[in-house]
């Protein structure tokens, strides 16, 4: 059976793509003043494969770039995700 490597390359383009939006809906909120997305919720979703999409927002809409959490957790949940995609890419020869 094949795995669809270019179907989960679009997923996680999808993914990312939305994550990064999130994070300039997050700024364009704080900019307004009005409630805003958790942090926690923020670093989740970098976790759960949006590492990418979080990491470009960052310095594109200068959002949490002096946030020590951020600048720890994000690159760290980009490793992760490399490693966990590795892992799939070897479950899934």
């Amino acid at each position: 059976m094949e795995f669809g490597y270019d179907k989960l390359l679009i997923a996680l383009l999808s993914w990312n793509l939305l994550t990064f939006l999130i994070m300039g809906i997050d700024k364009r909120l704080a900019v307004k003043g009005k409630r805003r997305i958790s942090e926690s919720t923020l670093i989740m979703l970098a976790l759960l494969f949006g590492a990418v999409g979080v990491l470009v927002a960052m310095p594109v809409f200068h959002h949490k770039t002096k946030k020590p959490l951020f600048l720890i957790m994000v690159p760290l949940s980009l490793a992760m995700n490399v490693l966990m995609a590795i892992g799939i890419k070897s479950f899934f020869p």
